[in-house]
């Protein structure tokens, strides 16, 4: 008899992950498919604009708000890199500069909260938040905390940088460095999000996300984020907004978690995500990972008591937020 109970819950087991993946899959697919007719034409874009010199002469214009929190003017170029594209570039212009030191530390951190702007704004909108209120609240938040680091990291004069040069390829060679990058980013996309919608539909049916969400419940109530966001959060602090977005919009659509507070977790999200990744790619290049990931996480705990102040103060007021 034991036995056969053994050999019964193994069946049992199988039959969950089988519909885990039924379940999942076309889920993925769709997933894939939106995100992947955001990305490519935004890379394009950027691409082109790169390749014009039209990023170069915009950063040029920008270069006075940084030099008032102690970065030099060619800090615009590389926010500006990260904010149309990812942090992989950011890096490759802060090498290509040869920036160093509290420059970089306080340059890596805004490219950490502003960054893939296009792309993450979508999944945040999606999710039930505003674009405008996102996108502002990513830009103010990267200045704030660059002005915060300022503060805090032992000064120096600002730093001689090489000047910016537009790229001297041609079109034919960057079109072609585009096109196998977008290539591998689409692979990259199809293959983590469907693992991951698989992954998250045989946590669920295992039960481990309840236990999970338990676990965390005293950590939510610090960051005042509501316990159905939970996993939600794990996701986009591990994997990022991008391809944590199959989930994320999962648990909304399903249900699982309101659209009020999944905009409480696109308020801490917005600023303070992919935790693991990212910022191991600045320390690749020196950045400390202490000042990459705690300013990020007490910024997003700020911003959603913020949020939840002013849903209150307008209940008081009988508006509805």
């Amino acid at each position: 008899m034991q036995v056969n109970k053994g050999y019964q819950t193994r069946q049992s087991g199988k039959e969950k992950i089988k519909e885990a993946v039924k379940i999942a899959l076309p889920k993925a697919y769709s997933t894939t498919k939106w995100l992947l007719s955001i990305m490519i034409p935004v890379s394009f874009g950027v691409m082109i604009l790169n390749y014009t010199g039209v990023l170069a002469i915009v950063s040029s214009y920008l270069a006075p708000a940084f030099e008032l929190i102690g970065l030099p003017g060619e800090s615009a170029f590389v926010l500006l890199t990260s904010i149309f594209t990812n942090i992989y570039t950011a890096i490759a212009v802060i090498t290509s500069l040869e920036m160093q030191g509290r420059v970089v530390t306080i340059l890596a951190v805004m490219c950490l909260v502003a960054h893939g702007f296009i792309i993450e704004t979508a999944v945040l909108k999606k999710t039930g938040s505003s674009v405008l209120r996102m996108i502002l609240l990513r830009v103010f938040g990267s200045f704030a905390i660059g002005a915060v680091l300022n503060s805090l990291l032992p000064g120096e004069s600002i730093q001689q940088i090489s000047s910016i040069a537009t790229s001297k390829e041609s079109f034919s060679i960057m079109f072609l460095d585009w096109a196998q990058s977008s290539l591998l980013l689409a692979i990259k996309v199809i293959v983590l999000i469907t693992l991951l919608m698989i992954f998250q539909k045989i946590l669920e049916l295992f039960g481990i996300i309840k236990w999970i969400s338990k676990f965390l419940k005293p950590l939510q109530v610090v960051m005042g984020l509501p316990e159905s966001t939970s996993f939600s959060w794990i996701v986009a602090n591990t994997l990022g907004l991008a391809y944590g977005a199959a989930i994320i919009m999962e648990q909304v659509d399903e249900g699982k978690m309101s659209k009020e507070d999944a905009d409480l977790l696109n308020h801490h999200i917005a600023v303070s995500h992919s935790q693991l990744e990212d910022p191991l790619l600045f320390a690749a290049i020196g950045v400390p990972l202490g000042w990459m990931i705690i300013p990020r996480l007490i910024l997003g705990i700020v911003v959603v008591w913020i949020c939840r102040l002013e849903r209150f103060l307008k209940s008081v007021f009988g508006k509805k937020c």
